[in-house]
């Protein structure tokens, strides 16, 4: 069967959490024999200070001074991590704003790796905080999100769906159907599932999978939650999941990304990686 996953997308930027990205998707990307391109997208801690008249030229070249010690220092960090032999690449966006534009090059990707906003102060938070979701809904890629702390996320290997007839839930099935081929184990979460669906008439998540040689468990219940996405969250953990699968759900208004609520409690409190696509 044919491998899916030939080019990863990884967010570089300033921060720390860059580190732990791109060493996730070396490895991620050496399982699955897949080449990585590191695209640096990073507003300049400078640039988040206003600029007061009078302040002279110093100030610019000062701005201009830390945008190239940031760019030098991830760009130090990628040459450090490379593996020998895994075909990786280095590009920069300069334009603003940052979502669109990593977002058109992000249409060249079969998966991105993206990071949780993080919480406090510090480089990160420089980001946009809707720079996941937004990167997701403007290309239409799916992407593994990994969550904001300095623990190594392990390669999955226990992984759970949140599963719901939608496009966006389907989307993320699709993407994830390379890495739910190597999983060691794959259980389906769902809620308010259909009636024909919930009775075995016509084709099912399960059969779906199967078809695809990917055996899954299934957890149903009826009712969907008010909290769904604490509820994902937590019956995550006690399936000792490594790896969310979920559709990213919201609605454009104007030209901001409004998600809804799952989506939203997810990428706040979320403590693995989730896999998204909308």
């Amino acid at each position: 069967m044919g491998n899916e996953l030939k080019q990863l997308l990884v967010h570089a930027d300033a921060s720390p959490q860059f580190a732990q990205r791109l060493e996730f998707a070396c490895r991620f990307a050496a399982r699955h024999g897949a080449g990585i391109t590191a695209l640096y997208t990073s507003p300049s801690a400078s640039e988040a200070l206003p600029v007061a008249s009078g302040m002279g030229p110093g100030l610019a070249v000062r701005r201009e001074n830390a945008q190239d010690t940031e760019l030098a220092r991830a760009r130090s960090v990628f040459e450090q991590l490379r593996p020998a032999g895994l075909p990786a690449g280095w590009a920069e966006i300069h334009e603003f704003p940052l979502a669109p534009a990593f977002a058109e090059r992000a249409l060249y990707a079969d998966l991105l790796v993206l990071g949780q906003h993080g919480p406090g102060e510090g480089w990160s938070t420089l980001m946009p905080a809707d720079f996941p979701e937004t990167v997701i809904a403007l290309s239409g890629r799916p992407a593994l999100v990994l969550p904001y702390t300095s623990a190594k996320p392990g390669l999955p290997g226990n992984v759970v769906i949140a599963w719901k007839p939608t496009r966006g839930a389907a989307r993320a099935v699709a993407a994830a159907l390379p890495i739910l081929r190597k999983a060691s184990s794959v259980q389906i979460l769902s809620w308010g599932v259909g009636d024909a669906t919930a009775a075995g008439e016509g084709p099912d998540i399960v059969s779906y999978l199967k078809a695809h040689d990917i055996q899954a468990g299934w957890h149903r219940e009826s009712a969907e939650p008010g909290n769904l996405g604490d509820v994902l969250l937590s019956r995550a953990f006690d399936l000792q999941a490594d790896l969310l699968v979920m559709g990213c759900y919201g609605r454009a208004r104007a030209y901001e990304w409004v998600l809804g609520g799952a989506s939203r409690t997810v990428l706040k409190s979320m403590t693995l990686p989730v896999l998204m696509a909308h």
